[in-house]
């Protein structure tokens, strides 16, 4: 997955890079406001890739002593810095630079590298998504989860930043050349303005609903509520186990998962047969669901077994 995810943040990358030169030469020369919202836009996205990029490498380190459940939530504070990228240099000055040009207006001229630009970048854009969506059709694919519900709920916030910002940037052009148009054909700079805040505000919905994310894995998120029950279903399939009396997961990082469980265990197995047990439900687990990387259980009797003591 973090190869995956590293050649996706790469694409995007190198795509809003060369995007945002050519947009930022267009709104110059053509003097547009939703063409330099559209630049500071891009140029907000390219920040984020780099500090996408440094989440997925940070993130795939190996644990060590110090950090003996790994790093890859290391990830997620990366993620996060680049959801605040995004809310700050793209978000920010579209909004404040749409409504300057709406109160104070703007001279506009030749729109035609502004349009040539919006549409080689469309292209462009295109390119890039269609990468993100492959990967959250194959991941989705592989869980037996819609594409929806798998980007709603996927840990790794990287592609999910990905996608959501390529999709952004498809929409942010789309409203860009219509905020063009509307000022070319009636002479008014408010539709070029208006674009402007358009684009802002979409940017700053998708930048809240990445930090939201983040944050909710930094601080612990459980496995989605799917994912919980298949896993106690497993655990209740062992022929070693009664009963789960409780059970606990977190992600640690972007598709690695960490299991506690408290196990009524047959009561027939012997100390030493617990420990076999324990360790044959571990096993199964972890092949079962190779996203799970850390499993801990608490061989515990259930309240039932606790009165006939």
């Amino acid at each position: 997955m973090a190869e995956e995810s590293m050649g996706t943040v790469v694409v995007a990358g190198l795509a809003n890079l060369a995007i945002a030169a050519a947009k930022l030469v267009a709104g110059l020369v053509g003097g547009s406001a939703a063409m330099l919202s559209e630049a500071a836009h891009s140029a907000a996205d390219t920040v984020t890739e780099v500090l996408l990029l440094v989440a997925v490498r940070r993130g795939g380190k190996p644990a060590d002593r110090r950090h003996p459940f790994g790093y890859g939530k290391a990830g997620f504070v990366w993620a996060l810095m680049a959801a605040g990228a995004t809310l700050v240099g793209g978000a920010g000055f579209s909004i404040t630079h749409g409504f300057h040009t709406i109160s104070h207006g703007e001279d506009l001229s030749d729109l035609t590298l502004s349009y040539i630009v919006l549409a080689v970048s469309f292209v462009i854009e295109a390119v890039s998504w269609r990468k993100a969506m492959s990967q959250v059709r194959a991941e989705a694919g592989r869980l037996g989860v819609s594409r929806r519900a798998y980007v709603a709920r996927t840990s790794d916030t990287a592609l999910k930043a990905v996608l959501f910002e390529d999709s952004a940037a498809l929409a942010g052009l789309v409203i860009a050349a219509l905020g063009l148009l509307g000022a070319e054909l009636t002479g008014n700079p408010v539709w070029d303005g208006a674009a402007s805040v358009v684009i802002g505000v979409l940017l700053l919905a998708i930048a809240l609903n990445l930090i939201a994310a983040n944050v909710s894995l930094l601080i612990g998120q459980a496995a989605p509520r799917g994912m919980e029950t298949r896993i106690r279903a497993t655990l209740l399939a062992q022929p070693e186990v009664e009963d789960v009396v409780e059970l606990l997961t977190m992600m640690l990082g972007p598709g690695r998962l960490m299991v506690a469980a408290k196990i009524d265990f047959r009561d027939e197995a012997s100390a030493a047969g617990l420990e076999i047990a324990c360790d044959e439900v571990d096993r199964r687990l972890r092949e079962r669901y190779p996203g799970i990387v850390q499993v801990f259980l608490d061989p515990t009797p259930t309240r039932a077994d606790r009165r006939r003591e």
